[in-house]
């Protein structure tokens, strides 16, 4: 599923929540359905530093598509990361580098969020975005060796 097609499912979950609470509850019901993660998942290295929970990110090159997996120790954030991994989980790289993430702000992040939580969405994106560089990165590494056999 494209980028596009992603985002246009979210916004239109969103559009039919009809205040702050049921968009709560939303995204902590994604959270939820996020699989359990070992202590072993929450290390250092995956941290997402500036957040005000603690949220984990990993991101795995499988083939030409970015993976990734998340864990937080507070319900929102874990909801906010369940939400970011379904939009961006399954993309290339380059899809993921120039995506402008509009969605965010379409779906009233901004407003139901404290500034606080809405900044760590920012700092989540950041994240997703920094794996993709060097995934991108990688790839072209990679295919610049296998041209020059």
């Amino acid at each position: 599923m494209t980028l596009q097609k992603k985002e246009e499912i979210i916004k239109k979950e969103f559009y039919i929540l009809n205040n702050w609470e049921e968009k709560y509850e939303y995204l902590i019901d994604l959270g939820n359905k996020l699989p359990k993660k070992s202590d072993k998942f929450r290390s250092k290295d995956k941290l997402i530093n500036g957040c005000q929970s603690r949220v984990w990110l990993e991101a795995k090159l499988k083939g030409l598509r970015v993976f990734f997996n998340a864990d937080s120790d507070a319900l929102l954030p874990r909801g906010m990361a369940a939400l970011m991994i379904r939009v961006y989980s399954g993309l290339f790289p380059f899809e993921i580098i120039y995506s402008n993430a509009d969605f965010i702000y379409e779906i009233g992040f901004q407003t139901f969020l404290s500034p606080i939580r809405a900044n760590g969405i920012l700092l989540f994106l950041k994240k997703i975005k920094f794996y993709a560089i060097a995934f991108n990165a990688k790839i072209s590494v990679g295919l610049n060796e296998k041209s020059k056999i």
